[in-house]
This record gives C-alpha cells, structure tokens and sequence, in this order.
C-alpha cells in the first residue's frame, strides 16, 4: 500500500495495533515503556513478576514479549524456557546485567535478541521491530506431497516439512536452526562468514551482535556432532565463519 493510499483510508479504519506482553518489575520501566509503546502504535499488558507472566500468556494472545531477565517469584529465563515448551512467539530479554553469560543464556533457551539496561526506547523499538519483521518473513511449515531434501553424512533435512534427521533419528530444531543447517548444507565444503550468516538468518537489519550467531551455532553442534567438543562436520574456520563439511564421525 502506497503512502497516499494509506493516507486517503476511510475514516475510522485503524491499521491493527500490535500486542505485547511486558514482563517487568520496576515501576519507572514500566510507566516509560506504557507511555512510549504505545505512542508507537502497540498495545501493551504488564506483568509484575515471572507467574504473572506466564498466566498473562496463557489467557492471552500476543505478537512479541519483552521479558526482563530478574523478575519476582519466577525469573525471566525460567519463564523464558517455560513459553518456548509451547510457543515460537518472539521474545526479547531485558536484563540489568552485562555479563555474557546471562544473555548466552537467554539465546540458548530461546530468546530472539536482548537489550541491556539502561536503554533507549528508540533501539529497543527499533529492536522489536527487526523481530517482528524477520518472524513475518519466516516460510510457513507446509506439509506436502513433495519435498526437497539435503542429506550429507549423519544428517538429513527435509526443507519443506522442515524436518531433521541425525543418525536416522528425528530431531527437534528452532527455526533459526533449521534455517541455519539448511544454508551451511547448500554451501558444504565452502566457508561462509559470519557477516553472511547473520544476514542470510537474521536480516541485513539485525543490530545485536555476533553472539548469536556462536550460540546457534553451539546448539547445532550439541544436536548432529557425535563429539560436539570436537566437531567434524559443522566446523569453525578461525577469523572468518563457519564450514559444513559434510563428513560422517567416522569417515
């Protein structure tokens, strides 16, 4: 839809507003990001603490949740884990924290970014927007009569089931992981960057850093590697980014 065309809409037609859930135990956060979110068009519903959250999600319906990482009775990674047993709903981590191993955490199970306090609501909309615009852009499963399938070594996708096999046994991967196997397997034997992977799985418009790259990464390893510290067939190729090399453990 063009710009004159949205303005020329019918009076009393709304463009749809986006809901999110913000789970967040400090009141100054909280009255900031009401005030500002919504001015940028999403409807928002706090929770105070981490059960709170979880009984929010479950009795609604929400398009992204901003999730902060120290919440009361239940804390954010827990309810992190919690939502990702059941929903693919993206979630963004707010942590006080800058140590590493809180937001590696948070990626492993299944935040799709995070932002560190204090922070400005600029990069964090700006942050929201990017995950909702790469989830939109993400193909639907579709179960078909035909299929393309990759399979190299110990491992075999099914592209359009979005199905995974390792050592003839089904297995279970994320989005981003799925995708991100599937284009190291298309290019095997070639060395990929990692400028190249985050944007070929992230977006061109992706502004967190490089560490979730590592962590997806990691986790592919854990999931097709017989010895994921020692790793034959997803290797890192030191400086530059990463190789699928499509060699069987024991070849």
């Amino acid at each position: 839809m063009s710009e004159k065309k949205k303005q020329k809409q019918k009076p009393g037609v709304r463009e749809a507003r986006l809901s999110v859930l913000l789970a967040e135990d400090e009141e100054s956060f909280i009255d900031a990001l009401q005030i500002g979110l919504r001015a940028e068009g999403f409807d928002v519903t706090v929770a105070r603490d981490g059960v709170e959250a979880l009984q929010a999600f479950d009795e609604g319906s929400f398009d992204l949740i901003l999730l902060d990482m120290m919440l009361p009775r239940m804390s954010g990674l827990d309810v992190c884990r919690s939502i990702r047993g059941s929903s693919d709903v993206p979630i963004i981590m707010v942590t006080a924290k800058s140590e590493e191993i809180d937001t590696v955490v948070a990626l492993e199970i299944g935040a799709d970014d995070y932002v560190t306090k204090p922070y400005r609501l600029r990069e964090l909309v700006a942050r929201m927007r990017a995950v909702l615009r790469r989830r939109a852009a993400e193909p639907a499963a579709e179960e078909g009569d035909g299929f393309e399938v990759i399979e190299l070594a110990d491992v075999k996708l099914e592209l359009d089931r979005r199905r995974a096999m390792v050592r003839e046994e089904e297995v279970h991967l994320r989005r981003k992981e799925f995708d991100l196997l599937a284009i190291l397997m298309e290019n095997a034997g070639r060395v990929l960057t990692r400028e190249v992977l985050i944007d070929r799985i992230w977006g061109s418009d992706y502004i967190g850093d490089t560490k979730t790259l590592d962590v997806h990464i990691k986790r592919l390893r854990a999931v097709i590697e017989v010895d994921p510290k020692s790793p034959v067939m997803l290797t890192t190729v030191r400086g530059v980014g990463y190789r699928f090399d499509g060699k069987a453990p024991n070849a």
